[in-house]
């Protein structure tokens, strides 16, 4: 079986971005690439552009690690810049030919590929999957939902920066929906100096790439209003900003008037038009939770291509050695709470110092906190305080690796994954899991059906349902037997490589197999 794989980072990225879903097509790769039986390609896009040239290309990574070189390749100067809010609304988010040509040009080389899997859609046009299906009719499609970018041009529904969006009002929310965002023209220039420096082997985090990327940033924006002024041609050739471009309907011959396409419209049609090419091309659209299948259905994807597929954690095996505690109470009454992750808003941190730093003093005194998570900006560190002022005591680790979890986690005994937006499934909560932390999520996304135990589920942004879930904690109401008899073990990656693996040969079985053994079962 062939399989190519797709994130718009390479999984190997020596910045590490990508957050978790990096992390596991990194180990979904590196167990199935095991396997004699497969053979496994690599393909990242939106980020790596040339200085002097916008035509799309394929070709090896060659800079960074040079680990697994001969399976980790890029589309360079992508149509569509990554990750999704630096190219946000521009139409060549659904469509962009040149980038699709250079895509399916990269898929017959290095093909035939019997399923492409999709982990990811930011750095690419979402007309790439339909086109697959139309050039190469023996390809499967597959499309993980690690986020709701196809749905959501902010790619985490999350409005303003301070809201669960539950609907997008006919695409005008989406017009109002970021604060800021990037010059697309900086950002290619950025990503072209960085690409040119990293194909020397100067890497990020160096002295010598800070001080070359600062010279190199300067020099080129000075070079593309030069250039601009010696000839109009050239705009196209160095610069990328389709802004002006997206907002305009193509003119009629001879017209010198252009419609105004307003920002409902073009969001509107966005949303319809990917969901509309995921539904006729998608072989099978995986959720890594039940969650995500439910917000992508209400948003318009086919719920019969969803299926929930768990992903896999080298912290699974951390279940089986550990034991869970018989009470959430140390022995003099007192709870520690334990807080993974980043200090925004989406993650709940915001939320989460309030709601502790409100606690009257009969709940707050008994409440130990353990916040894991690099500092964050001056507001976010002074509600830290406050909640200490409030709590019986307060510690912070100011960022972490992976093997001091342990270490952090040892005198935890509630973990709490407050998020204000429907997270998919957050790493955070799958760590506290495997080590049987209990957990007190909120009632958004998919961190609440790893407990599935609605006494340790409190309403999001409701301090009062927080405050009483904490009370009841603090009387030693919560059923410990009942809430790890009903807990969802953390799957390993041995048992989603097999269930990835039964996906795709799912998919691959002839038509007339399939519909024989859906015969058979609904017999049964």
């Amino acid at each position: 079986m062939k399989i190519l794989y797709y994130n718009w980072v390479d999984y190997l990225d020596p910045e590490r971005r990508g957050g978790g879903v990096s992390v596991y097509q990194r180990n979904l790769i590196a167990h199935l690439g095991e396997k004699d039986d497969l053979s496994i390609r690599f393909i990242c896009s939106g980020i790596s552009y040339d200085m002097f040239s916008t035509r799309p290309r394929w070709e090896k990574i060659r800079h960074g690690s040079r680990d697994d070189s001969q399976r980790r390749f890029e589309l360079v100067n992508s149509g569509v810049l990554a990750p999704g809010h630096h190219s946000f609304g521009h139409q060549a988010q659904i469509d962009h030919p040149e980038t699709v040509d250079a895509f399916c040009d990269f898929v017959s080389a290095q093909g035939p590929f019997d399923i492409v899997h999709f982990n990811n859609l930011e750095g690419i046009p979402a007309s790439v999957i339909s086109a697959i299906k139309a050039r190469f009719p023996g390809t499967k499609v597959i499309l993980s939902l690690h986020n709701y970018y196809p749905v959501c041009p902010q790619v985490n529904l999350w409005h303003k920066e301070r809201e669960n969006c539950l609907d997008y009002d006919g695409g005008r929310k989406c017009g109002t929906c970021l604060k800021w965002q990037p010059d697309p023209d900086d950002v290619r220039s950025a990503n072209a100096v960085a690409f040119a420096l990293k194909k020397l082997r100067i890497e990020p985090g160096g002295v010598l790439f800070g001080r070359s990327f600062a010279l190199g940033t300067r020099a080129s924006k000075a070079w593309l209003k030069a250039s601009q002024r010696w000839k109009e041609e050239s705009r196209e050739v160095l610069a990328f900003d389709q802004s002006n471009r997206d907002c305009l309907e193509p003119r009629e011959e001879g017209d010198p008037l252009a419609r105004v396409i307003p920002d409902s419209e073009r969001f509107r049609q966005r949303r319809e038009d990917v969901a509309r090419i995921l539904n006729e091309n998608c072989d099978r659209i995986l959720c890594v939770s039940n969650r995500v299948a439910q917000v992508a259905a209400k948003f318009g994807i086919d719920q019969t291509l969803l299926e929930t597929s768990y992903i896999g954690t080298k912290h699974a095996e951390l279940y089986e050695t550990t034991q869970p505690k018989t009470s959430l109470l140390k022995p003099d009454g007192t709870v520690t709470l334990g807080f993974m992750g980043y200090m925004r808003r989406d993650k709940g941190y915001y939320f989460l110092m309030k709601a502790l730093a409100s606690l009257p003093d009969s709940l707050a005194r008994r409440i130990r906190l353990v916040v894991c998570a690099k500092k964050g900006e001056k507001d976010a560190m002074e509600l830290l305080r406050k909640a200490a002022d409030n709590l019986c005591e307060v510690r912070h680790a100011n960022g972490y690796s992976h093997d001091q979890i342990d270490r952090l986690l040892e005198d935890v005994d509630v973990g709490v994954v407050p998020v204000q937006w429907e997270d998919n499934l957050p790493q955070v909560a799958i760590e506290m899991h495997a080590r049987h932390i209990p957990l007190l999520t909120s009632d958004l996304g998919g961190a609440q059906e790893v407990g599935n135990a609605p006494s340790m589920v409190f309403e999001a942004n409701s301090i009062a349902s927080f405050r009483q879930r904490i009370r009841e904690i603090l009387e030693n109401r919560i059923d410990l037997d009942a809430y790890w008899r009903n807990a969802m073990p953390p799957v390993s990656m041995e048992d989603h490589e097999e269930s990835i693996l039964d996906i795709y040969r799912d998919v691959l079985k002839p038509e007339d197999a399939s519909r024989e053994e859906s015969q058979a079962a609904a017999a049964e």
